[in-house]
């Protein structure tokens, strides 16, 4: 939910410049709050101009066919799918609802639609639409969500707040406190949602199974439990009234060798301006003001960082623009959670970028594929060398968001780096002590 002090909705204009080359490269619109993708029609099918990320093509097709047959549910669907990656929430539900009501056994949009109203806290709303579906997990929030009283997310504190994480491996993690009690080690994942823990966290804390699920990952299945935290605390943060989920999954273990207590991710992070600075170890969270958001800019420009396009799908994956070995830039997801290498990639991706492969090799968990160190791999102006990278048939983390992605970067690609993530603006920052390639 955005503060009462909303961030500016320009930015400034040699930033805004820099950006629109970037997405220029890749075929994609700069997403500025509140706007439409101002491209013009262009010959070729919207759909294929989607599944390649080049998303503002891909709308002005849309549209162009939308104008040509207004009860197209399809292109309705993919401008509502579109303007939702950019959080562009008037446009998102216009055109969702649009679709659904043109075709109601669209589970996708309805989903999506729920969504929007997800992001902007008005859970009940979210509620009626995921009800609509056929699908038990979206069931089980629907049920979370009816029971949510008052307003959900409510920030306390000051305007921001700094911890320190006390280490980066296997992730990055530091101390939450849940509902008053001692704080508990959490993980901090972009690849999550709200804040998981374990099933002793919750006892402890208090607090009451509203609904569950069937949970997955790293090969575990396990059972989601969900509920109401009075309180999530973060240093002197506190958010009041916050969905959370618990379960008896096994985290990866710490350098001492004991277990993380939970996971902190994306959802929770999308209510404030919020920075990982994995190179001075600290984590900090800004309510969404423009004198914060003037002062990460600015703090940017300082250090020679760079900023670029931020867009989100699946309700928690942020993407941004991503290049390998010179191929791209093109749209590239960023979940965080992938200890013990920097990127992940398709077969096609490493081949498109000159990539050699050598013999398949056991990740883990059943899966196989192959271990390569790309000569460079960036995010903008963050180019590193020979990170480690996993390359399989059928990665995993675009799976549902119906368009190719380059490639995942994770954790070890982030290291040098901070970065922070602007979900108002849709602007992804990140600085390092050196944005040239390391050796």
């Amino acid at each position: 939910m955005v503060d009462e002090h909303s961030p500016d909705e320009g930015v400034d204009r040699r930033w805004f410049l820099h950006r629109a080359a970037l997405a220029a490269g890749a075929g994609v619109a700069v997403p500025l709050t509140g706007g439409v993708a101002s491209a013009r029609p262009v010959d070729g099918d919207p759909d294929r101009l989607f599944q390649d990320g080049r998303f503002a093509e891909a709308e002005a097709g849309y549209r162009h066919r939308l104008r040509g047959n207004p009860d197209d549910a399809h292109a309705a669907a993919r401008i509502g799918y579109l303007a939702l990656l950019a959080n562009r929430f008037g446009d998102a539900e216009r055109y969702l609802a649009r679709a659904v009501r043109l075709d109601p056994a669209d589970e996708f949009s309805l989903y999506q639609l729920a969504d929007s109203f997800v992001r902007r806290d008005r859970l009940g709303e979210a509620a009626f639409w995921l009800r609509k579906t056929q699908n038990q997990t979206n069931h089980a929030m629907a049920t979370l969500y009816e029971r949510v009283q008052g307003r959900p997310w409510r920030v306390h504190g000051p305007h921001s707040t700094a911890v320190p994480l006390l280490g980066l491996d296997p992730l990055p993690h530091m101390r939450v406190s849940i509902n008053g009690r001692p704080p508990k080690i959490f993980l901090l994942d972009t690849g999550a949602t709200s804040a998981g823990f374990s099933v002793q966290v919750a006892d402890e804390a208090g607090l009451e199974e509203i609904s569950s699920s069937q949970g997955s990952a790293d090969g575990q299945k396990f059972t989601m439990y969900h509920g109401i935290a009075d309180s999530v605390r973060i240093g002197d943060i506190e958010v009041r009234n916050a969905p959370v989920h618990w379960n008896k999954a096994v985290r990866p273990a710490l350098p001492d060798g004991t277990r993380p207590d939970g996971v902190i991710g994306t959802t929770h992070f999308y209510h404030f301006l919020t920075t990982v600075d994995y190179g001075h170890r600290r984590f900090v969270l800004r309510r969404k003001t423009r004198a914060n958001l003037r002062a990460v800019r600015d703090q940017t420009k300082r250090a020679g960082g760079d900023v670029l396009p931020l867009w989100l799908a699946k309700d928690h994956f942020p993407l941004t623009l991503g290049s390998i070995n010179g191929y791209g830039s093109r749209v590239a997801t960023f979940d965080t959670g992938g200890p013990g290498r920097g990127l992940g990639m398709s077969v096609e991706t490493a081949k498109r970028a000159g990539i050699p492969l050598g013999e398949p090799v056991e990740l883990g968990n059943g899966r196989w594929g192959y271990v390569v160190a790309p000569e460079t791999s960036g995010i903008g102006r963050a180019v590193r060398r020979r990170v480690k990278a996993w390359v399989e048939e059928n990665p995993r983390v675009d799976d549902g968001m119906l368009f190719d992605t380059i490639a995942n970067f994770t954790h070890e690609f982030f290291t040098p780096y901070a970065i922070t993530l602007d979900f108002t603006g849709m602007n992804l920052f990140i600085t390092g002590d050196s944005m040239r390639p390391d050796g």
